[in-house]
């Protein structure tokens, strides 16, 4: 992760799905994407899928009621959010291990780590027996070899990127407020290419 993520989500045609029913998903899909209806979505929900939406007459007229959220998708910062990726796979089942360590780490059964450590664990094991039977064909998981956490700190460093981090000093350190100008200074010079979904 970067410095932000959201995660829009997406749609998903079955193969296994009777051809009429396939055709007919088609075309709900469409019109859930087309620029009316996604605007109209994008303004109820306040997630967008279509950059003509951020850019809409209507978001600019509303952008002082949304306390920087249309200033900031308008921005060059936007593209250092992480993207939201490939699906995960088997989604219900990993979401379901996803919230049983959650509830260890916040009953105080586990500390934070030994949930997440424990999480990590179980959800390559899922992934594994997936990637194994290739029930997913292409589209399934692909886990790389087991590496410390050393490794990747390392990796990271050399590659330049933002993550993993190892452990700050202070975790926790004392909340300060930035000044809004001096944010928008921070934000990279270049804007966001501006790609339509089609």
């Amino acid at each position: 992760m970067k410095l932000g993520y959201q995660d829009v989500g997406s749609l998903t045609l079955l193969k296994s799905t009777p051809v009429d029913r396939r055709k007919a998903a088609w075309l709900y899909q469409q019109f859930i994407v087309s620029k009316t209806t996604s605007l109209k979505k994008s303004h109820v929900g306040l997630t967008f899928i279509r950059e003509s939406d951020i850019w809409d007459k209507s978001f600019t007229e509303r952008a002082p009621k949304l306390g920087g959220l249309i200033e900031f998708y308008r921005s060059p910062a936007r593209v250092q959010w992480t993207p939201t990726g490939n699906n995960v796979p088997d989604y219900p089942k990993l979401a379901q291990l996803w919230w049983q360590n959650i509830g260890d780490a916040s009953s105080g059964a586990k500390t934070p780590q030994a949930a997440m450590d424990a999480l990590a664990a179980a959800q390559d094991s899922v992934m594994e027996r997936l990637e194994k039977s290739g029930v997913q064909g292409a589209c399934g998981p692909k886990l790389n070899k087991k590496e410390t956490a050393e490794y990747w700190y390392k990796k990271a460093e050399k590659d330049g990127t933002i993550a993993p981090q190892r452990k700050l000093a202070n975790e926790k350190p004392k909340g300060e407020t930035i000044d809004y100008d001096t944010l928008i200074k921070s934000w990279p010079a270049s804007p966001p290419k501006r790609a339509e979904a089609k």
